[in-house]
């Protein structure tokens, strides 16, 4: 995805204190370790805690006015799955979010395109299709919500965490040393079987 859309560096900023989740998530600075491991053999990858230095739930509208005011020369892309887009009306000073930065919007199972299209807080934003293509979508602020699809490999955060609450392997699911630290540091040993 770096290259195809010719993009010099992705950075990783897990979330301190995620607003909207709750539960079965692993301590701070677990995730931090996890991306670090997962990502620490692609040079066009860095990872950076920002939201955890602020010890405070973290708002993406906050994280990309400050790397935007860390970066002044450089317009951040923000790549996200199209359902954690089609729940941006419910996050932190939406209407701000979407005039700070692009969007990269990664489809993947059971959503697409057509949901976007569909969603009444970008309608309400001015969003039509480009002419150019139905993967660029632009909104009235000039933004612009590139959708792209990716092969899909149907794994996700909550599948391994429910996976390690049945007490079945996540062998092959991550990266090895992702993997070994969770096992090891017992990350995810507070969940309780629903059984």
């Amino acid at each position: 995805m770096r290259e195809a859309l010719g993009l010099s560096k992705v950075i990783f900023v897990p979330s301190c204190v995620p607003p909207l989740k709750s539960g079965d998530l692993a301590e701070v600075h677990c995730r931090l370790e996890m991306v670090r491991l997962a990502i620490k053999d692609n040079p066009y990858f860095e990872l950076s805690d920002m939201e955890c230095r602020r010890g405070e739930k973290s708002y993406t509208v906050r994280t990309i006015e400050e790397l935007k005011e860390q970066h002044p020369s450089i317009e951040p892309l923000f790549i996200l799955g199209v359902d954690a887009f089609l729940d941006i009306p419910n996050w932190y000073k939406p209407e701000r979010l979407i005039q700070l930065c692009d969007f990269i919007v990664v489809n993947r199972p059971p959503y697409s395109i057509e949901e976007i299209l569909r969603s009444p807080f970008l309608k309400d934003e001015g969003m039509r299709l480009s002419g150019e293509t139905q993967a660029l979508l632009r909104l009235e602020s000039g933004r612009k919500v590139i959708s792209i699809n990716c092969t899909s490999i149907g794994i996700s955060a909550s599948d391994i965490r429910e996976r390690l609450k049945k007490g079945m392997s996540i062998r092959y699911l991550l990266p090895e040393s992702v993997e070994s630290y969770i096992i090891s540091n017992k990350v995810y040993n507070n969940l309780q079987s629903a059984e």
